[in-house]
């Protein structure tokens, strides 16, 4: 892979993915897309990866829309194509994205430090797991600052992380939500000291790559079941799944690993 703006590297069946525009903080543009498309594609297909780490290099993790190209294209308009036709070919690039990290045959974790900005809030809940830097924050301008509509999955994925109400009011106040307050109402996983997320996000990667390799997959699928189901349903779904997986090797290997007091040593995908 040879994008500049985006850094993909695998250590021990981790991979980590860093978008590299950092002095202007990562801005959503069409190469920069280009390349995170490219590399989650990279991370799918090489069976050594167990986990992924999403993180954003300089001050800040993604600050979404490149507004200063949005500008050009104002102020200087092409006759043959308007900014909102642009728009919709760089959101046909973009969520494709969003798509492949929710569907990543291995755990994805997200580290997000200094801002999480517009569509960057989308790309941050693309992951399975968010770990914030404490100095961090999530803003959503959409709405009262650029009279535009939350995109990138964030009116998918936010209300179901905090709720209708608290999702609304960050969409309609641009109320800017420190980590902290993230972590409290449900929103991401952890958050920790600034010079705590990569070691934290590197740490977490590892427990989640120990992990049976298609747990996640069957993780996803289960909570996301519960959203629509009645119990009834949940409760068969449950009884069915788990009739499958205790005969599965993981399952076997695990209980062999309890009664023994070891480490279990699930196989790879």
């Amino acid at each position: 892979m040879n994008n500049p703006m985006v850094l993909f590297e695998i250590d021990e069946a981790i991979a980590t993915i860093r978008l590299n525009d950092g002095d202007r903080m990562n801005p959503l543009g069409d190469e920069l897309i280009e390349g995170l498309l490219g590399a989650v594609g990279k991370a799918r297909d090489d069976r050594r990866v167990r986990a992924l780490i999403l993180a954003g290099e300089g001050r800040g993790f993604c600050v979404g829309a490149d507004l200063a190209r949005y500008r050009e294209l104002i102020d200087h308009p092409n006759p043959d194509r308007t900014l909102g036709q642009y728009v919709g070919e760089l959101m046909a690039q973009l969520n494709p994205v969003v798509q492949a990290l929710n569907e990543l045959p291995v755990p994805v974790v997200c580290a997000i430090n200094g801002v999480a900005a517009g569509g960057g809030v989308g790309l941050a809940l693309a992951g399975d797991l968010v770990i914030a830097a404490k100095s961090s924050y999530f803003y959503l301008p959409f709405f009262p600052a650029l009279g535009a509509v939350p995109d990138v999955g964030i009116t998918w994925a936010l209300p179901r992380a905090i709720g209708r109400a608290r999702a609304l009011g960050l969409a309609l106040t641009g109320h800017k939500l420190p980590a902290k307050t993230a972590q409290e109402w449900g929103m991401i996983w952890a958050c920790v000291e600034d010079e705590q997320l990569g070691v934290e996000s590197v740490r977490t990667a590892r427990q989640l790559a120990a992990m049976p390799h298609h747990a996640i997959l069957e993780a996803r699928a289960i909570f996301a079941a519960a959203e629509r189901n009645t119990l009834c349903q949940q409760l068969d779904l449950e009884r069915s799944r788990q009739m499958e997986m205790v005969d599965g090797e993981s399952f076997a290997e695990g209980v062999r690993a309890f009664s023994t007091r070891r480490a279990p040593a699930f196989p790879g995908r």
